[in-house]
């Protein structure tokens, strides 16, 4: 993290000396599948922006829901040399639609013990619950 205005640092409730310079994965929620983060993770990976929907835990262990819009920071060169995300607050009918399909996903990821299996289980059926939409995934999530 290299910048964090007021509206972040309230709503986490860290301090911009506890979050400067921490990897984003401080404010990462347990109720957020890492089926989505892969997801986030392997388009931003294909240079590619992403909007997503994101749970976020606080410092006092609450949550939050944003709605990210994450993209790559490219140099003259073309190479990724890092990421920009500005977030908003989500609809609540979106939060209660994309709530379900993440419990899901943890639910299926909860099934298997070893991580690659488990994170191979949860893509899959996140896949699957997008493509029983008919649309994409940038459809989809635009869609909620």
């Amino acid at each position: 993290i290299t910048y964090a205005n007021d509206v972040f640092l309230d709503i986490s409730e860290f301090t911009l000396r506890e979050l400067l310079e921490k990897p984003h994965s401080i404010v990462r929620s347990k109720a957020m599948p890492r089926s989505a983060f892969k997801l986030i993770w392997d388009k931003l990976g294909r240079g590619e922006e992403v909007f997503a929907y994101v749970v976020n835990r606080t410092k006092n262990d609450n949550h939050y829901w944003v709605f990210a819009h994450i993209t790559p920071s490219i140099d003259q060169k073309g190479d990724v040399i890092g990421y920009h995300s500005n977030r908003r607050r989500p609809e609540p009918q979106a939060v209660a639609k994309i709530s379900k399909v993440y419990d899901a996903v943890l639910a299926e990821e909860a099934k298997h013990k070893n991580g690659k299996q488990s994170l191979a289980a949860g893509s899959a059926l996140l896949d699957q619950m997008i493509s029983l939409s008919g649309m994409d995934y940038d459809e989809y999530v635009l869609s909620l």
